[in-house]
Formats: structure tokens, sequence, C-alpha cells
């Protein structure tokens, strides 16, 4: 079996990326026979992933035209090469070729995360959100001493960003606590030593201490499409949008994320109309353009809606 717009992809590559980012992303549709397949890149690793299963001969192919071209734009230098193959339940991650730093560190934008390819389904850095970690820069950076709250912060990247472009104070909350340890870490690995709270809480039964911390300049909600026995955007969305009017600041604004192919930028938009009105949607960010998607409803939606002043 031949992937020829993946290995085309391969063959463009005309330079030795510095920061995180996608190279391929087959997932979007574009790539007729690609569908399967996203290639990214971890400085100095490359990460190859599959969503279905592939064979020894299929794999070949494509690990000789990165070896091949990796030799062309950094001629010397080995190939780090992870693979991994994943369904909605579990990921097999192996190590293909060269080696993986531990610990593994990389840039995005003028930040530095930490990230780890070789276990778990997720590698500490949503390389989708980048356009929304750039947003959350802009937009604080234009309203310095502005108080954040990250809802779902996973390892608090928008908090690092946030923090860096001169808010001051972030509250994270996730219930991961080893996730919001990466957090810390992340926020130390950028110098930033004050100014972040990491609050390891189930956030529906923690509304009365987020709330006493706010009101907020501006409220990020990030969650799980479907986390089993935690959140499932359908039935547990409208639980998150009904705070928005205690939690926002006069004037502030909320940053919305759904990463569900089911539920288009409609299903928030509704939800905020009926559970928050008075907050009025302003815009919805364009994904990287790495990213590119045959369906716009089905890709990754981050919206922009603002409080009454």
């Amino acid at each position: 079996m031949s992937f020829p717009a993946l290995l085309d992809a391969i063959a463009r590559i005309d330079h030795v990326p510095l920061d995180a980012q996608r190279l391929f992303h087959g997932r979007g549709g574009l790539f007729p026979g690609c569908e399967q397949w996203t290639l990214d890149v971890y400085p100095p690793a490359w990460l190859l992933t599959s969503f279905q299963p592939v064979a020894d001969e299929d794999l070949a192919p494509i690990q000789a035209a990165l070896e091949a071209r990796w030799a062309a734009i950094a001629p010397g230098q080995p190939l780090n090469l992870v693979f991994q193959h994943r369904d909605e339940v579990r990921a097999t991650t192996q190590l293909l070729a060269g080696q993986v730093p531990d610990p593994h560190d990389v840039s995005e934008q003028g930040a530095r995360y930490k990230v780890h390819l070789l276990r778990g389904m997720n590698h500490g850095l949503f390389l989708d959100m980048a356009e929304g970690r750039r947003w959350v820069r802009e937009h604080v950076a234009a309203r310095p001493g502005a108080k954040v709250l990250n809802l779902f912060a996973y390892t608090c990247a928008f908090s690092v960003v946030a923090m860096q472009a001169g808010a001051r104070q972030v509250v994270n909350v996730d219930m991961a606590a080893g996730a919001l340890s990466i957090g810390k870490q992340n926020h130390h690995l950028n110098g930033i030593t004050q100014g972040a709270s990491f609050l390891p809480h189930d956030i529906f039964s923690s509304w009365g201490k987020i709330n006493r911390a706010g009101p907020y300049e501006l409220v990020i909600m990030d969650p799980p499409t479907h986390q089993k026995g935690s959140f499932v955007a359908e039935k547990d969305y409208a639980r998150l949008v009904r705070r928005l009017p205690d939690l926002l600041a006069p004037g502030g604004h909320a940053l919305l994320c759904l990463n569900s192919p089911k539920l288009g930028p409609g299903f928030i938009q509704d939800l905020v109309a009926a559970e928050a009105p008075g907050i009025t949607f302003v815009e919805r960010l364009a994904n990287p353009a790495s990213f590119g998607d045959a369906s716009p409803e089905r890709a990754l939606k981050v919206l922009v809606f603002k409080a009454p002043d």
C-alpha cells in the first residue's frame, strides 16, 4: 500500500524545524487514502502516527523517505523517529530510529514545554491549539495585569503564554495532578516562578474556590470531548457555560474550545445563548494551516465570547 500524499509532504520538507509543529495532517480528509496518518515534529524527534493498524512493509517506505530527506537537510545528524499506532482507547508506541531526549522539551512561539513521546496517547502539548495560544498571548499582552482562569488546564500551556504576556495571575484547574505537575515544570522552564496557581480538583465540585479567586478578565475552557466518569461534552458543557456570568469580569472574554468531530461550532454558540444570555460571540479562531480540514465543522473549534461591559 502506498501513501503518495504523505511521501510527497516528506519530500517537500526543506529545512530543520525548530518549533514543535504538525507537518502532515491526513486526518483532515484533504488527502484521500492518507486519512490514517499524521506526522509531527517535536525537535529533535519526529512522531509518525497511524490511526489504523500498519504492516511493517507499509511502514518501511515512510521511514525510508524520512531518513533520505533528513540526510539531505541535516547531513550527519541522526534521525530520531517514534511511531505510534492508536485508536480511541489505547496507543502502542515504538522507537524506530535514533533516540528521544529525556527530559525532552520543545519550543513554540517563544515558550518551552516538556513533552513525552514514548508513553501515553497525549504528549504534553496539543499542537492543534497553537493559534489558541497565540491569541491568548496577544489578548493578554493588550491587557497587562489581567487575571486568567484556565479550566481543564492539562500541562498549563495557556498559563505559560498568559504569564509571559503580562497576566497578573493565572488559576489553573485540572483533576489530573500529574498533568498539573508538568504544568508547574513548564512554568519554571520559562522562568515563571510566581503568579500561577495549580488546583488539582474536580472542577464541578470546586466552584466555590474558583469563584472566590475571581472575577477573571479571561476564562479559558478546553475540556475533553469524552472522558468517561468526568466529562461528556453533550451533557456537561452546559454546566460550564452557565457559570460564565459569575466568573467573568465586566467586559471580560471567554475562550471556549471543543475538539469533537460530531459537534460543530453551533453547539457552543447555542449553549452560550441559552445558558449565559448577554455574553456575545466574537469570533472563531482559525486553526493552524497545517491542520487543514475538508470539513471545518468537524475540526477543532476555538471560539471567543465577550461579557457585557
